[in-house]
């Protein structure tokens, strides 16, 4: 953001998006780690470097179904790798006739040893005689039992996995703010890993507040709403890592509202609320959070902040354990919006994951648009790459507070404070959503 853009949104009396959000992630910090069981670790993030204790793989072992053998026994007499047997299927005559002096399976532990003229009978995982250097597949013989024929020669080396040729003791396997995904697990696993220390996954629980509320399941009538909103937020912080759990709705009660948060932050490293954060006659939540009443409720502070849609905010903590809570608008696509912006970094920091924000990229525009001037407006939009590298963006129609317009967009274009309109074929910011299709 520009010093002009900063002065535009403070002559608004708005607070600047990148301004407020500064203030905000720098009262958080990483929930205190956990030693967890792997089967537990999934989901998470590292919180130490994680170190293989031990090789892998473990020890010699054969890569595939066959017999392992020495490769000087075998180079001179089998055809090399292009050799194709005659039609009758009968081998070639330059064959290797080999003296098959026992089986071993992933199982067996005997060291056992070749000598020249003779091969083991091996499976995949099993471990390589001492002196043997290649394992020839079984299509590539005769499949025989006390001797077998071979019919083609493999390289030195094939079919042959080495100790530690993936991984050696000692390897640094993953840095701190990893998150542990399942191919991670296996690697931790495989090489001797029961235990790892992590953050844990925040718990953030979605309050929906409002008088005019009612929940699913029925249509929206004059003076009732349907909760979409702590469905909504419920999901995108179970999205973006969380242990998610929806409250449901709170009146527009003073006692209620002060009781609920109360209880809540018992089991919360997060809590978020929507609806109430205006300056309207019903907007009781910044009303309640934002008085200071000692350890049970603040201090909660409202920002109206250059953010379109949705520019009223509210951060702070609840409670005497001082639980985190954002306050989000109560209209679905300003509460989403708001989520992006605020709320889901916070869950990333809490969880010690890097970066905290969602990756951007630069897209050629292929709509003209226009924006609200002094506000940064993140509008829904279908990103696709372009054949020959880059991408392209779609603005999707509505604007920002169509639902159907983010439940379409696989991602948001951002438009500074200083636009006010943006061609078809200029360059523009877009955050991409992880979302699969």
């Amino acid at each position: 953001m520009t010093a002009t853009a900063d002065a535009e949104a403070a002559e608004n009396g708005l607070t600047p998006l990148a301004d407020y959000l500064g203030s905000v992630l720098r009262r958080l910090r990483a929930l205190p780690p956990l030693d967890l069981d792997l089967t537990q670790a999934h989901g998470n993030v590292l919180a130490e470097d994680v170190v293989a204790p031990h090789s892998f793989p473990a020890f010699d072992q054969a890569a595939v179904d066959g017999y392992a053998a020495r490769w000087e026994d075998i180079a001179g007499g089998a055809r090399g790798v292009g050799y194709v047997p005659a039609q009758s299927g009968r081998p070639g005559s330059r064959t290797v006739r080999l003296n098959v002096v026992g089986d071993l399976g992933a199982a067996s532990w005997r060291p056992v040893r070749l000598t020249p003229g003779s091969c083991f009978s091996v499976a995949a995982g099993a471990p390589l005689p001492v002196a043997a250097d290649v394992v020839v597949p079984v299509e590539w013989t005769d499949q025989g039992m006390a001797a077998v024929e071979i019919f083609r020669a493999p390289k030195r080396g094939y079919g042959v996995r080495r100790a530690g040729e993936e991984v050696a003791a000692g390897t640094l396997l993953a840095r701190a703010g990893t998150y542990v995904s399942p191919a991670l697990v296996a690697i931790f696993a495989a090489t001797g890993i029961g235990h790892v220390v992590v953050r844990p996954s925040p718990r953030v629980v979605i309050v929906a507040t409002g008088d005019e509320l009612v929940d699913v399941g029925r249509g929206s009538q004059p003076g009732q709403v349907v909760d979409a909103n702590s469905h909504a937020l419920t999901a995108a912080a179970a999205e973006a890592g969380a242990l998610a759990y929806r409250v449901g709705i709170c009146d527009d009660d003073p006692e209620g509202l002060r009781g609920l948060l109360e209880d809540q932050t018992l089991r919360a490293d997060l809590i978020i609320t929507t609806g109430g954060t205006g300056t309207g006659p019903g907007d009781m939540v910044r009303r309640i959070l934002s008085r200071r009443e000692g350890s049970r409720t603040g201090p909660v502070t409202f920002t109206d902040v250059a953010l379109y849609p949705g520019t009223a905010l509210g951060f702070g903590t609840v409670g005497a354990e001082e639980v985190p809570v954002v306050c989000l608008p109560g209209d679905p696509g300003a509460a989403m919006i708001g989520f992006e912006v605020l709320a889901r970094p916070a869950i990333n920091l809490l969880a010690g994951a890097e970066p905290v924000f969602r990756p951007s990229v630069r897209a050629h525009l292929l709509e003209t648009v226009s924006s609200p001037g002094g506000l940064r407006e993140f509008r829904p939009a279908h990103v696709a790459e372009r054949r020959g590298g880059g991408y392209t963006v779609q603005p999707l129609n509505g604007g920002p507070f169509t639902l159907a317009g983010l439940a379409e967009a696989n991602g948001l274009l951002v438009f500074g404070e200083r636009v006010t309109a943006a061609a078809a074929g200029s360059t523009v910011d877009v955050l991409l959503l992880d979302r699969r299709r």
